[in-house]
């Protein structure tokens, strides 16, 4: 029952990233934008936090 759910969550999330394009091209960017710059920061603290670990907690 629960993979029946998640396929249907994924299938209910897809129509909606296609809808959102579809409708508002300039929004879907920001969206896109937002995603990417949201990944880069996460992989910069993540770098910080290893340097910090490496360093010895300093």
């Amino acid at each position: 029952m629960a993979v029946n759910a998640k396929k249907v969550a994924v299938y209910v999330l897809v129509v909606f990233i296609f809808y959102v394009i579809i409708t508002d091209p300039e929004k879907a960017s920001d969206y896109v934008l937002i995603g990417f710059q949201g990944i880069s920061d996460a992989a910069g603290a993540l770098g910080d936090f290893a340097t910090w670990v490496a360093n010895g907690g300093k």
